[in-house]
């Protein structure tokens, strides 16, 4: 897949033959479906934030995470959302060469701190559920040192294409720019390898293994409820059932975009257009969405706060507030047998 140049005056992007990628309509259709993608992200991302901040009951250590989720995906909402609906609008990148450094550093530093986040979530998930190492109290500080690592882990990854080792380049239709998957120099290519496999992979398979532990152990909880009271594994049921959604979505939306970017590295003179190249990029940065989704109507507690916030203060249906506090549950000493 041959990427497309900028133009002489750094602002269009243009193909190998001096054509435009898409026709006028075709950006216009795509800035559309980003707008309906980037406003409610940024609404509902704001949100979670917002409401967080007002209502003390809401700032719990294990709700850190998923507020840091939401600064990460409100992020990229504001970065690579906003400005592929403009670039589409006009039909090229409008930026110039800096601006595309600049959006493609902002976009992936959020989207992989997001993806971290979600690590970290379930990680969390399993030292609370799980307690591999005995009775260990979840407390503020280690929330905050969690999404500290996020952060300077999706930092020192990002960063090395500012300093040579690797870059940020146009990607799909030319309205956004990201890591450079389709330059053959080696130097590059040992760049992408090696952020596919500690960006990526890495946290894939904390989530994969923490997950796998949390719903064994969640397993044996039932067993024993069976006997004894179903309100322990019911109301870890549905934390886990939270978590694991988002995490489902958020690979969804990601996988295709990681899975293209590695064939493109280990086949560089694979032919793809431009276009199918676009759909696994929207595709990601539309996870932006789903996660405020999910923590709004699967988290009690929340909703309890967030609809009449988003209702503009008008009263909003409540539901009984029974195992409410879903996200920060006190799960009993559990003792599989």
């Amino acid at each position: 897949m041959q990427p497309y140049e900028f133009s002489h005056n750094g602002s269009s992007y243009l193909g190998p033959q001096g054509e435009p990628p898409l026709s006028r309509t075709g950006f216009i259709i795509l800035s559309i479906i980003m707008a309906l993608f980037t406003g409610p992200a940024i609404v509902l991302n704001a949100t979670v934030i917002i409401v967080s901040l007002m209502h003390k009951q809401l700032r719990q250590p294990l709700n850190f995470a998923l507020v840091n989720m939401a600064v990460a995906d409100l992020g990229t909402a504001m970065t690579g959302g906003v400005l592929s609906v403009v670039n589409n609008a006009q039909g090229y990148f409008s930026l110039g060469r800096t601006g595309c450094v600049l959006e493609g550093f902002a976009v992936s530093l959020c989207g992989i701190t997001s993806l971290c986040t979600v690590a970290l979530i379930a990680l969390e998930r399993m030292f609370v559920v799980c307690k591999p190492l005995g009775q260990i109290t979840f407390q503020k500080k280690h929330a905050a040192g969690g999404i500290a690592l996020s952060w300077l882990w999706s930092l020192t990854w990002n960063l090395p294409p500012l300093f040579g080792w690797g870059r940020y380049e146009l990607e799909g239709v030319g309205t956004s720019c990201a890591p450079d998957w389709h330059n053959k120099d080696p130097h590059n290519v040992s760049y992408i390898l090696v952020y596919f496999t500690v960006c990526f992979a890495f946290p894939f398979v904390i989530i994969v293994a923490s997950y796998t532990k949390l719903m064994w152990t969640l397993r044996q909880v039932s067993r024993m409820a069976c006997v004894e009271s179903g309100a322990v594994a019911k109301g870890e049921m549905k934390v886990a059932f939270m978590v694991v959604l988002m995490v489902i979505t958020f690979l969804i939306s990601w996988m295709p975009y990681a899975s293209l970017a590695l064939v493109v590295v280990c086949n560089p003179d694979l032919s793809i257009h431009p276009l199918l190249g676009t759909v696994p990029v929207y595709l990601a940065k539309s996870s932006t969405v789903y996660n405020p989704i999910i923590y709004i109507y699967l988290n009690k507690q929340f909703r309890k706060y967030a609809l009449p916030f988003l209702l503009c203060g008008r009263a909003a249906t409540v539901e009984d507030e029974e195992s409410e506090n879903a996200t920060t549950v006190e799960t009993k000493q559990v003792s599989p047998a």
